[in-house]
């Protein structure tokens, strides 16, 4: 089977970034305002407190928009700008969608269920469309290269007898 991968289409990549770029030109904004305003003697250090909360938030952001998940026989690696990870789909329970809903929406994004451990989020899978056509391909992808996978790989009983 070939290696396939999980990734945000270019369209997505553009729309995350207009985003990010607003929402870090108000944060900005509110920073420098909150620095210039008089509040007590010394408000520099909101400044700077406040500027790095922005940073990781904005870190954030961008390894889950080049995040990238690689389907392969042996299992699935997840891909961020900081780390890699390996799973075998022997470990693999499951692929389920996660929502959770916060003042600006509803985000989903697929994850992974292991037989032991936590679950782990799937990069390039996250979304605020509701009834996204986007995620749906890739969460039927997932499930159709798992079975053919699980499918090919012999099981124990098989590879001893």
């Amino acid at each position: 089977m070939p290696d396939v991968w999980i990734v945000f289409s270019p369209a997505d990549r553009r729309r995350y970034w207009w985003r990010t770029g607003v929402v870090v030109t108000v944060l900005v904004g509110a920073t420098v305002a909150m620095g210039l305003a008089e509040i007590g003697s010394d408000p520099w250090w909101w400044v700077g407190v406040f500027g790095i909360l922005y940073l990781v938030a904005i870190f954030d952001l961008v390894n889950r928009v080049y995040g990238r998940t690689l389907l392969t026989s042996a299992g699935m690696e997840l891909r961020t700008l900081v780390s890699r990870r390996r799973v075998p789909w022997s470990e693999i329970a499951g692929v389920e969608e996660r929502r959770r809903t916060n003042r600006n929406g509803t985000w989903t994004d697929l994850r992974i269920t292991r037989h032991r451990g936590r679950p782990l989020a799937l990069p390039g899978t996250l979304t605020k469309r509701r009834g996204d056509a986007e995620l749906d391909r890739k969460h039927v992808a997932i499930q159709e290269y798992r079975s053919r996978a699980t499918a090919a790989a012999p099981t124990s009983a098989q590879a001893a007898g």
